[in-house]
């Protein structure tokens, strides 16, 4: 049995161990998922900030690159309204130029032409003319008596102010009233403000300068739109990134992202793998181990990093980047998180195993009682044959000696003869009460009756039945009843056989004159028995066994000590069925002493 429960216990620590190393296993596992998904989000996040730094670059680029291009339409239109302006300018100049040759070609041929309004015109040339916008005039002149005209004088009404000409508001044409030479009568003359040849070049001009414009405005335009096309943009970006990522010579710092951000990614993956443990973390250069960039501890130095610590390249080899630098992540509690997840594991391992250790101890301990039970049980029947043998040898001797007919006469002796009869067939009827009492006891077939009994009273009745056996060990006996009140509900008869047994076993177990003590005394509702006496007494070991049946306390050499081992026994259910207690103290070769408590009620 022994070697199977050690078997038992070899093979759990066998499948706890391997448990334990498949938890490890599988914890080292999610471990390296977990710092592979950081790297590559760490990657991920390098090419998203240099994607996003480009794009700034290049929206910045692009503005200014529309910026300058609006500039240059801006520039471009403004040089259109320039020239414009300055054709028109020149136009004026020569429809001024132009105004001014015929207003000389008027002014030499004609007699006082005048600049006249449109309305003025349609009033002097009214074919109904009325009081109102009737134009006269009148001719002086002077000549010879021969009728040679030697001068005339022109005279007219028309005294209206001359209208303003503005060179930015020509009108369509000008109306002079001027007087013809030859008869001197009056005539309008229509002049066109723009010659027309003059008119249909700066035409031309306008036109092809406006299509012009117009050529260079479009393609003005189409650049501006191309530049705030995504699509170009999109592939020059990632050819930026593209060619700055395989720049190996990047210093790792620019390449890593903040300290939170990735003590937040460290946590964050490794909460997905249900790992809530305290951990370490240190990033360093991958060719200088010495110079650290982020840690949350002191970094322990090279050679010397602490038990389970994981270790992985940032940028990868493939990448051919100068510095890949390394990320080291450190958990001190690591056991703690496997034995947590083991906990099951566990439980019911050292629970299967503690009930084979109670169930291995109780066999043992059941196979021992058992083996020291058959001892006493042995020595029991022998005691038992020995009590039996001597009352039975004793009778039949005395029964053979009554039939010897010699002593018939002889009356007093028959009378002696029988009296042994009668007390060995009493002792022997005694035996077999106690083992009868002691049998109904364990089966609980004893009734015990409830009635007064007073303790004190009955304690000098007992001592004075037994006062023969005292006397003949000449043992001294002191009475010390105190108790007060002393009367107890129990069953007299089994309390006077307790009583007995406290004392039979105080004189038999005292070497010399046996001295003995009996004590009561009142206590809060109990009654307080002690029987004391100065025999051989007894170890710890034996006190602890002595209400055990059939037990009886060596004695060495002494073998004159009669008894079955139920006596205490006996006294311990009678104690327990009144609801008392009852305590020894012992020690070796000074003497024992029994206290009793009896509840009063």
């Amino acid at each position: 049995m022994t070697f199977a429960l050690l078997g038992v216990f070899v093979m759990q620590m066998y499948y706890i161990r391997e448990s334990y190393n498949l938890k490890s296993q599988l914890f080292e596992q999610d471990i390296n998922q977990a710092l592979s998904a950081v790297v590559s989000k760490i990657q991920k996040r390098n090419v998203i900030r240099r994607i996003n730094e480009k794009d700034v670059e290049l929206q910045e680029r692009e503005v200014s690159d529309i910026r300058a291009k609006t500039d240059s339409i801006v520039a471009f239109k403004e040089r259109y309204k320039e020239n414009q302006a300055r054709r028109r300018q020149k136009l004026q100049q020569q429809v001024l130029q132009y105004l001014n040759e015929q207003d000389s070609i008027i002014q030499n041929n004609y007699l006082k032409p005048q600049i006249i309004s449109e309305e003025d015109y349609a009033i002097l040339a009214n074919p109904k003319p009325n009081s109102n916008n009737t134009l006269t005039y009148k001719i002086d002149e002077l000549r010879t008596s021969e009728g040679v005209v030697l001068s005339r004088q022109l005279s007219s009404n028309y005294t209206r102010k001359r209208p303003v000409i503005r060179l930015d508001k020509l009108p369509d044409s000008i109306i002079y009233l001027a007087f013809n030479p030859l008869d001197l009568r009056p005539q309008f003359i229509t002049l066109p403000t723009i010659d027309p040849d003059l008119k249909t070049k700066f035409e031309l001009e306008d036109a092809k300068a406006a299509h012009r414009y117009k050529l260079e405005l479009e393609r003005l335009y189409a650049d501006t739109v191309k530049l705030l096309g995504s699509n170009g943009r999109n592939v020059m970006l990632l050819q930026d990134v593209a060619k700055e990522m395989a720049n190996k010579d990047i210093p790792l710092e620019k390449r890593m992202p903040s300290q939170e951000d990735l003590d937040t990614l460290i946590k964050k993956e490794l909460l997905g793998k249900n790992i809530d443990l305290n951990y370490n973390y240190w990033v360093t250069p991958s060719n200088n181990k010495g110079r650290v960039i982020y840690q949350n501890v002191s970094w322990p130095g090279s050679g010397a990093l602490p038990k389970n610590t994981f270790q992985k390249v940032i940028f990868g080899n493939d990448l051919m980047i100068t510095d890949p630098g390394m990320l080291y992540v450190s958990f001190p509690n690591k056991n703690s998180l496997i034995f947590n997840n083991m906990f099951v594991t566990l439980a019911s391992s050292v629970g299967l195993l503690l009930v084979l250790l109670s169930i291995f101890a109780y066999t043992i301990y059941a196979i021992i009682r058992q083996k020291k039970l058959s001892e006493m049980k042995t020595d029991f029947i022998n005691n038992m044959t020995h009590e039996f043998k001597t009352p039975v040898a004793t009778i039949m001797i005395a029964s053979e000696a009554l039939k010897d007919p010699d002593l018939t006469p002889d009356k007093a002796r028959v009378n002696r003869l029988a009296g042994i009869i009668y007390d060995e067939n009493v002792r022997l009827g005694n035996h077999i009460e106690r083992v009868l009492n002691v049998a109904k006891l364990d089966k609980k077939e004893m009734k015990l009756e409830r009635r007064p009994v007073a303790i004190n009273e009955l304690i000098t009745a007992v001592v004075d039945s037994m006062s023969l056996q005292l006397q003949k060990k000449d043992a001294e006996i002191t009475l010390q009843l105190h108790a007060i009140p002393d009367v107890v509900i129990g069953d007299e008869l089994h309390l006077s056989n307790m009583i007995y047994n406290l004392i039979d076993n105080a004189n038999k177990y005292s070497l010399a004159k046996p001295k003995i003590t009996i004590k009561t005394a009142k206590q809060p509702e109990a009654v307080y028995i002690e029987v004391s006496d100065q025999g051989i007494g007894m170890t710890k070991e034996q006190t602890k066994r002595i209400f055990d049946q059939f037990y009886r306390v060596p004695t060495g050499n002494l073998h004159d000590v009669k008894g079955f081992g139920l006596g205490l026994s006996y006294v311990n259910d009678i104690v327990g069925k009144m609801n008392g207690t009852i305590k020894v103290v012992s020690e070796k070769d000074r003497g024992t002493t029994f206290m009793i408590h009896l509840p009063l009620n």
